[in-house]
């Protein structure tokens, strides 16, 4: 059960980390910077145990907005056992961007179960329409102890019409 807990929350943090290093690398940067990072970024995300070991790999959307603040909602862990990953990003230096996002996670019942925090940077390419990127994801039960922590690479392209 604890292992079906970690997965389910670790997955969607990997594609938050994904979609925020995406939309992070584009928006605060102009011109020689990639371009702008506010827009929503589809992201692959591939979570890992840190030394390597690929868990699973999933899809992530991210939105980047201005004024530093973000969303995120992925493919990782079906949406009735999470809340949309809320957060913040800034740009660090030339076309890398540094983000962090925090989700709720529930059980099948809807109990409170816990958290996860996903930090990261990303760098986004001279075009502006595509980032990658690594993470580090933290799962946190309902009491606040800290559970496992993973790693995970982030690449994506700006979502458009």
């Amino acid at each position: 059960m604890k292992t079906k807990l970690v997965k389910s929350i670790m997955a969607p943090l990997v594609v938050a980390c994904a979609l925020v290093t995406m939309v992070a690398a584009t928006a605060s940067g102009q011109g020689t910077q990639g371009g702008r990072l506010q827009g929503t970024w589809e992201m692959q995300i591939t979570l890992t145990n840190c030394a390597g070991h690929v868990i699973r790999s999933f899809p992530s959307l991210v939105e980047f907005m201005a004024g530093g603040t973000m969303m995120e909602s992925n493919g990782g862990t079906p949406q009735a056992l999470k809340t949309p990953g809320e957060g913040v990003w800034r740009h660090t230096t030339d076309n890398n961007y540094a983000f962090r996002f925090k989700f709720f996670t529930f059980d099948a019942q809807n109990v409170f179960t816990g958290w996860t925090i996903i930090a990261g940077e990303t760098t986004v390419d001279e075009t502006g329409n595509a980032n990658s990127g690594t993470a580090t994801v933290e799962v946190y039960d309902a009491n606040g102890n800290l559970l496992v922590s993973l790693c995970a690479e982030t690449s994506g392209t700006r979502f458009e019409l």
